[in-house]
């Protein structure tokens, strides 16, 4: 008989086998950690949504809802639009007779079109707005202002129109001067470095030591000036004012109405058109914000203009073709010197020695010139790359501006404390020098699009849609003429022909009559034709 254990067995164990435990734990405990660091944060942070002490909360509750509230729509819409097209294609290959125009266009629920949002934001924003900020970029102001947006803010009565020149430390302080007297005759125009890093709130942000200078990229410069212009015309006008800011992609909207706001609650990156619709910044009780989508770009435009203001990625434009048509443009002896690259004679020398400087290679050795190329086109879109243009000789108002229209975008603002910030700005910046930079020429001013009519793919969709009218209009003509043939030879049909037509009705007859089994032995021949319908079901 075994004899019951009464005690427990001992827990103790060798310092050696302890400490092996723990080792082990903690190397499976650093392994789960990495693995989870690999795969990302499980758990979406929890938003934490409007303080109560926050001005304006019901209206950015109401805002925000109907923003989620359109982005459902728009997807259900895409994904119907998604499952017609689908539909249609089945039928024209299952029956290649089908007429596309007997399938009637489906009206458009939701905007499936992001260009057409974009269209419709931008009219928001203008028909909102008390005064309209377009923001340029200093390196082609020009090459920057759409002179189709500017007529529409012109035409929508008591607006004020002031122009931005953003990215001030990216060109040389003479050629800022410049511009800025030639633009000063137009329009009133503030000198404008935005601030690329601002505080998120919803991130933890270490303490930095005092003594530590702020970088190039953290300083904003003219916000003070342009803070005291929209608040000297809040206070002549007498009300609340809502200041819209609308511009091409990569100018840096959003960036400028950070600044201003100290905060980052516009999203910005390298991508162009990341705003796709309007958003409310509060930026005291009397002055809003309104930040909007960018200008949709006419196809009408030049290459350069297309290559450097479309809200595409380098993916979806050509790369080469954009790259070589914005290099065009810059003075080649400059390019060599600020890229240190040999002299080149036409642009695929220029992207095949700019791949070896840079180390792009493909398999093989090759230089990779079409990554090259996608490298040029991002940093001159950036907000690095430092080149200039050089402003027109004499001054030419344009077709939609007068001298009246001139006094009365002038009209409410204090001009002379305007200048005096100006000049501080300029003074404060810290610019590139002449020879370090490139020289480029700009193609004028970017036409735009701001009617959704105008969009190249309407004007297509239009287009199809009238031309297979125009076809099954004239397939039923056709149809019409062959029905009344075919009446007349059943007028003239001889007694044997007759005879002949009347056999079908017979058997039709006989197979009505026929036994069950005699039906099916029927209906087995009959399908000894494919069907190819049942393919596509």
């Amino acid at each position: 008989m075994k004899r019951p254990k009464l005690k427990k067995a001992s827990k103790r164990m060798t310092c050696h086998k302890r400490y092996k435990i723990q080792k082990k734990v903690r190397e499976h405990h650093r392994k789960l950690r990495k693995e989870a660091k690999k795969r990302g944060r499980k758990k979406p942070r929890k938003d934490p949504g409007v303080p109560n002490s926050a001005p304006f909360k019901e209206a950015l509750l109401r805002e925000a809802e109907l923003r989620k509230q359109q982005l459902e729509e728009l997807k259900q819409q895409q994904k119907l639009d998604r499952q017609n097209e689908r539909n249609k294609k089945r039928k024209l290959e299952t029956d290649p007779d089908v007429k596309l125009s007997n399938t009637e266009p489906v009206t458009e629920v939701g905007v499936t079109n992001p260009k057409r949002l974009y269209c419709q934001e931008l009219k928001k924003v203008i028909e909102a707005s008390d005064v309209v900020l377009e923001v340029l970029d200093a390196r082609d102001p020009l090459g920057c202002r759409c002179p189709q947006v500017e007529e529409a803010i012109i035409r929508g009565g008591q607006k004020k129109l002031v122009l931005v020149l953003n990215k001030s430390d990216l060109v040389p302080k003479e050629n800022l001067e410049n511009w800025l007297s030639y633009l000063n005759k137009e329009l009133p125009t503030v000198v404008f470095k935005a601030s690329t890093q601002q505080k998120d709130k919803r991130k933890r942000i270490k303490k930095v030591k005092k003594k530590a200078a702020l970088s190039k990229s953290e300083v904003c410069v003219g916000k003070q000036g342009l803070w005291k212009l929209l608040e000297g015309f809040q206070k002549t006008s007498g009300k609340a004012i809502h200041v819209g800011v609308i511009g091409f992609p990569n100018v840096g909207k959003s960036s400028v109405i950070n600044s201003l706001k100290q905060e980052q609650i516009c999203s910005v990156g390298v991508s162009m058109g990341l705003t796709r619709c309007m958003q409310l910044v509060p930026l005291d009780t009397q002055i809003t914000i309104i930040d909007s989508p960018c200008f949709i770009v006419s196809p009408l435009n030049s290459a350069p203009a297309l290559a450097l203001r479309s809200p595409a990625s380098i993916e979806v434009v050509r790369p080469l073709e954009a790259a070589s048509a914005i290099l065009s443009q810059a003075d080649a002896q400059q390019v060599v010197l600020k890229f240190t690259v040999p002299v080149f004679t036409n642009s695929l020398e220029f992207f095949t020695s700019f791949a070896q400087r840079r180390g792009l290679h493909q398999k093989g050795g090759s230089p990779n010139v079409e990554g090259a190329a996608k490298v040029l086109w991002s940093e001159w879109t950036g907000a690095f790359l430092g080149y200039y243009c050089h402003p027109p000789a004499s001054w030419t108002p344009p077709p939609h501006f007068n001298e009246s229209i001139v006094t009365d975008m002038k009209w409410g603002f204090d001009l002379e404390e305007l200048e005096k910030n100006n000049a501080h700005s300029i003074q404060a910046i810290k610019s590139p020098h002449l020879a370090s930079s490139i020289l480029f020429q700009s193609s004028g001013l970017t036409n735009g699009v701001i009617d959704e009519k105008d969009i190249p793919e309407e004007l297509l969709k239009q287009k199809k849609q009238k031309q297979e009218q125009e076809s099954y209009e004239d397939v039923k003509t056709d149809q019409g003429i062959v029905d009344e043939e075919g009446d007349d030879e059943s007028l003239a049909m001889s007694p044997a022909e007759e005879a002949c037509e009347t056999l079908p009705e017979k058997s039709r007859a006989d197979k009505q009559s026929a036994p069950s089994f005699v039906l099916d032995k029927m209906t087995e021949e009959e399908d000894d034709v494919y069907d190819f319908s049942t393919d596509y079901v």
